[in-house]
């Protein structure tokens, strides 16, 4: 399955109460975007706090440690992947200038070359973390700079590729995103704190206002003046937001530069129909990403929605063995078919991608051996055709199905029916306009880049 990097969450509350908190339920929000490790860590103006961990946010934080968390600002990560040189983010640093906090969303695919020019300067390294080394960027600029805003802006300078960060500096909380607008980036407000996060459904959870998406390019810092926008990089660039965050990563309840994510994925379905019809007796969807897409599937064709699989909320991460026996299991512990609702039916499943087609073969296997009569795949994005160089894990040209098979080959590879993939140009429909999403993983285009 498709990963994503991580998840980054921020607060600064100017009636100097603690937020760790509010911090932690932002994170447990988030956690779909970064399962690996977690942290958190706050700032009362004299001292840093901190906790971190390998695990789940409910593994790592207590209702003891969090009481720790002391302080007025503060910022959270939710990590997918990561080396085994390193650190939990935050990353965090003390140097001339006082402190750093650091998280992260992102990669930044010019980083061999921005290392190398920092060790030549004598940085030390501590990982292979891009964040890592983008907060060395950050405090060499911090040197000939007077503020730590300037010094975020000069540092992106020079940075290529996809990230969103939030900075805390002792008295700062501070978010950027990338010219192109990548990652997603929210700020919102409850009161007189206010939130940046990935994605707005973790302002829900703590019952914060939505206020405006942290523009391609731009700067946002909250301090005692209060919230300041600097948007002296925006519209250099055509924004190109990743349309797979509608397709997979972001949560139903999240808006995305403006655009529902619930609404995108039933349009989508709706659009899938219309490319790809079939005639069944019940629509069903991969749990938990395909069941939107299936539903806009069944409304535009009018075959009945169903549960067909159902999903063990109770299994974590599983270790996939080199087997097809091995993997069929894996796929079996987390889903099992529903067979008083599909036995003896014609059955449409709706899945979000496929990859190297080894679990949608195992769904379609899972689906027959639980007595369907046959199985129409149809797959809400178009075929993943290339790697994609802004960091999401999507792997060599050489492992990806659709490079290296016509559709009637992947259709008999995985077993189903018939297969049927969305259209490129069916985003638009939905609302995802061209011009302003990044779809490089499907057409090989990627969006221009220019000198900041």
């Amino acid at each position: 399955m498709i990963q994503e990097e991580c998840g980054v969450f921020g607060a600064y509350d100017f009636d100097g109460k603690d937020v760790g908190a509010d911090i932690y339920h932002g994170l447990y929000t988030l956690q779909h975007r970064g399962q690996e490790s977690c942290g958190i860590v706050t700032n009362d103006y004299v001292r840093l706090y901190s906790v971190k961990g390998k695990g789940l946010v409910n593994e790592v934080f207590t209702k003891d440690n969090l009481g720790t968390l002391k302080g007025k600002i503060g910022v959270g990560h939710v990590r997918y992947g990561a080396g085994e040189d390193e650190a939990v983010p935050p990353i965090q640093s003390r140097y001339c200038k006082g402190t750093m906090t650091l998280a992260m969303n992102g990669h930044i695919y010019n980083y061999e070359q921005l290392r190398s020019e920092l060790e030549q300067r004598g940085a030390i390294f501590q990982s292979t973390s891009h964040a890592e080394m983008v907060m060395n960027m950050i405090a060499v600029a911090r040197t000939k700079t007077h503020s730590a805003e300037e010094a975020v802006l000069s540092a992106i300078k020079r940075l290529k590729g996809a990230y969103s960060i939030v900075l805390m500096s002792p008295k700062k909380l501070i978010a950027v995103r990338d010219p192109l607008g990548i990652r997603p980036l929210s700020v919102g407000k409850r009161g007189n704190r206010y939130y940046i996060a990935s994605e707005t459904a973790a302002f829900e959870v703590i019952r914060a206002e939505r206020l405006f998406d942290v523009l391609p390019g731009e700067l946002i810092k909250i301090d005692e003046t209060g919230v300041n926008h600097y948007t002296e990089y925006v519209g250099k660039v055509q924004p190109a937001h990743c349309v797979f965050e509608h397709v997979y990563f972001a949560r139903p309840d999240s808006y995305l530069d403006g655009a529902n994510v619930y609404c995108a994925r039933v349009g989508i379905g709706r659009e899938l129909y219309k490319a790809c019809p079939a005639e069944a007796d019940m629509v069903i969807g991969v749990p938990s990403s395909g069941l939107h897409f299936a539903l806009g599937y069944s409304y535009e064709s009018g075959i009945p929605y169903g549960d067909g699989l159902v999903k063990n909320s109770y299994v974590g991460r599983t270790f996939i063995k080199s087997t097809d026996e091995a993997r069929y299991e894996a796929v079996h512990i987390k889903l099992s078919a529903l067979k008083g609702a599909i036995e003896g039916k014609d059955i449409v499943m709706v899945d979000d991608s496929i990859v190297r087609g080894t679990t949608c073969a195992n769904l379609v296997r899972l689906i027959k051996d639980g007595g369907a009569r046959k199985v129409h795949m149809r797959i809400a994005s178009p075929p993943f055709l290339f790697p994609c160089k802004f960091g999401t894990d999507i792997p060599d040209r050489s492992q990806l199905l659709a490079a290296r098979m016509t559709i009637e080959q992947m259709r008999e590879h995985i077993g189903a029916d018939s297969l049927g993939f969305l259209p490129v140009d069916a985003f638009a429909r939905v609302g995802l306009k061209p011009e302003e999403y990044c779809s490089a993983c499907f057409t090989g285009k990627n969006p221009d880049e220019c000198e900041i």
